[in-house]
C-alpha cells in the first residue's frame, strides 16, 4: 500500500505543457497524485501529456488553460480544477515569462507582463488555495524561482526582480501556515535544458557549470517531489544549479 502523503491528493501545476512543469506533473502523477495540467498557449502538448498520464498511471488528469498575464485567469484555473478533481492540495506554479532585455529596453508593458505571470499569478493562486489547505490540515506549495533572484542573472531586471519577489512570498506565507500542515518553498534552478529560459548556446553555457553540463527538467522534478513529500521542509529557497552559486 502506498503510504506517501501525496498519494490520492490533487495538484495544480501551471506551465505543465513543457520543461520543468511537465516533468513535475509527470512525477506527481507517478506518485499517485491527481493532476490538473496547466498551460498558457500550448494546448496540444498539455492534452498529450494528460492523455499519457491518465493511460500510464491511472490517476485522474484534467487540462486547464489560460493566459496568466490576465489577472482573472488564476481563479478560472482553480475553478476548473476543483470542478473536475476536487480541492487542490498541491500547488506548483511553474509557468514563467522572461523575454531577455536590457534596462533601457524594458518598457512598462514588458515589466508588467513579466510580473503578472511570474509573481501576481502565483500570489493569486496562493491567496485562493492556501487558506483551504490550512482548513483541511494539509497543503504543499512549491514556487519556481531562478538563481537570477540571487545573482541578477542576464535575462534582465524585470525577470530577476519578479523571481526575487517569489522569495518574499515564501518567507511570508511559510511561517504563517506551517502550524496548519502547509509547507511553502521555492526552487531556484539555473541552466536547465529543454526550457525556454536558456540564454544562449547550450555548449557554451554548459562549460560554465562546475558539473560540466546543463541540468535536466527531470532533475528539478526529482528535487521538487522530495520537497513536496517532506512535511518538515518549509520556508526554504533551494538552488539547483550544478554548483554554480554555492550558498
Amino acid at each position: 500500500m502506498d503510504t506517501s502523503p501525496l498519494n490520492g491528493r490533487v495538484a495544480l501545476v501551471t506551465g505543465a505543457s513543457g520543461g520543468i512543469g511537465r516533468a513535475i506533473a509527470q512525477l506527481l502523477a507517478q506518485a499517485g497524485v491527481d493532476v490538473a495540467v496547466g498551460y498558457g498557449s500550448h494546448r496540444e502538448p498539455a492534452e498529450s501529456l494528460a492523455e499519457e498520464l491518465a493511460r500510464t498511471t491511472g490517476v485522474r488528469v484534467t487540462v486547464v488553460g489560460g493566459d496568466l498575464g490576465d489577472a482573472g485567469v488564476p481563479d478560472q484555473l482553480v475553478d476548473a480544477t476543483e470542478r473536475e478533481l476536487g480541492p487542490v492540495d498541491v500547488l506548483v506554479p511553474a509557468a514563467g515569462s522572461g523575454q531577455r532585455a536590457l534596462l533601457e529596453e524594458v518598457g512598462l508593458e514588458l515589466w508588467q507582463r513579466t510580473h503578472l505571470v511570474n509573481v501576481t499569478a502565483p500570489f493569486l493562486l496562493c491567496r485562493r488555495l492556501v487558506p483551504g489547505m490550512a482548513e483541511r490540515g494539509f497543503g504543499r506549495v512549491l514556487l519556481v524561482s531562478s538563481v537570477a533572484a540571487f545573482t541578477g542573472g542576464i535575462v534582465g531586471p524585470h525577470y530577476a526582480s519578479s523571481k526575487a519577489a517569489l522569495h518574499g512570498l515564501v518567507h511570508s506565507l511559510a511561517p504563517t501556515y506551517a502550524g496548519h500542515g502547509v509547507t511553502v518553498n521555492a526552487l531556484a534552478p539555473a541552466l536547465i535544458e529543454r526550457t525556454a529560459m536558456l540564454p544562449g548556446n547550450e555548449e557554451e553555457l554548459a562549460a560554465r557549470v562546475p558539473v560540466g553540463r546543463l541540468g535536466t527538467p527531470e532533475e528539478v522534478a526529482d528535487l521538487a517531489l522530495a520537497v513536496l513529500t517532506n512535511g518538515y521542509v518549509t520556508n526554504q529557497v533551494i538552488g539547483i544549479d550544478g554548483g554554480m552559486f554555492p550558498r
